[in-house]
């Protein structure tokens, strides 16, 4: 009785380890190839679900069904104006046909090196058969941008100079459309190739900062030629107003001088009009107590009309 149940337990067990290394299970990103000693058996894989294989003998080869990324390596490249300048490009692609894949690249590993292979100089030549504006730019559209110290018309006018011909987007599409047939083989297909970044080399950059150096040290002495003038105007302003200011000053005071004078010529005509012979005395006492003092020293004859009052007073005074 122990015998017939060992015997069971081990049908049982060989059983579930045929069902265990024959089943498999297919994931809704995968697609599979199944092999058997190398040579693919029966057709791939792609939909998910349980599936069965011979044990022991089959292999089962997954392969991923989405969206793979392949990232180049950034290289120096010149543009069609012998321009140098840095480009990062990138790529999405997918296995379409997995057998194809296995029988060519096998790994997605080697795939990427396959890429490198092609991309790289797909890119290439597509730099070096554009110029650079036509690599950055995908239009001729009108830049809505400008820049301080730069009038708008020419900058507008800077701007017309260039005509894109081709842009971005169709140099992308010719890099895709060069490199697609050399992927066929390998049951690859290329979704899409775009350009991450796009830079100057060393050289070509610190020319680049320089001349945009020198375009704003131009714009700053413009703003400080502006400011020199501007300065200059005010300060003119201000000598305008201030002699302005000066001579109507100098003319109010002249009328306000001009009427007291009049007024004091008026009282002394009429104090002189009543007591004539007074207000001379008056007069002349004024003049001897500016011109006479202590340290004075006249030299005089007794004919003098100066000293008139020092030598009798008139009658009138008396």
């Amino acid at each position: 009785m122990s015998n017939k149940l060992t015997y069971v337990l081990l049908a049982v067990f060989i059983a579930a380890a045929v069902v265990y290394t024959s089943a498999f299970v297919v994931d809704e990103t995968e697609q599979v190839v199944v092999t058997r000693f190398g040579k693919i058996v029966r057709e791939p894989l792609t939909d998910p679900g349980l599936n069965f294989k011979l044990p022991f003998f089959d292999k089962v080869n997954k392969f991923p069904k989405n969206l793979l990324f392949w990232d180049g390596d950034p290289g120096q490249i010149p543009t069609l104006e012998k321009t140098y300048i840095w480009v990062d490009a990138f790529a999405r692609w997918r296995i379409i046909d997995p057998i194809k894949f296995k029988q060519t690249v096998d790994t997605v590993f080697s795939a990427q090196s396959r890429l490198d292979e092609i991309i790289d100089p797909a890119v290439r030549n597509a730099v070096t058969s554009y110029r650079l504006i036509e690599t950055v730019r995908r239009s001729n559209r009108v830049l809505d941008t400008f820049e301080v110290g730069i009038e708008k018309d020419d900058a507008a006018d800077e701007r017309i100079r260039y005509v894109i011909t081709a842009g971005r987007e169709k140099i992308m599409l010719g890099i895709l459309k060069q490199a697609q047939p050399k992927l066929d083989k390998f049951g690859i297909e290329l979704v899409d190739v775009k350009i991450k970044r796009i830079n100057y080399v060393d050289q070509v950059r610190n020319s680049v900062y320089n001349r945009m150096i020198a375009e704003r040290k131009q714009i700053a002495e413009k703003f400080r030629s502006e400011g020199v003038g501007e300065a200059r105007k005010i300060r003119g302003n201000k000598e305008r107003d201030l002699k302005q200011i000066e001579s109507e000053a100098y003319r109010t005071a002249e009328e306000v001088k001009g009427k007291a004078d009049g007024q004091a010529a008026d009282i002394y005509a009429r104090a002189f009009g009543v007591d004539p012979e007074f207000y001379s005395f008056l007069k002349t006492m004024e003049v001897y107590r500016e011109t006479l003092s202590g340290d004075s020293t006249l030299v005089l004859s007794t004919d003098s009309d100066f000293l008139g009052y020092l030598k009798g007073l008139p009658d009138s005074i008396e």
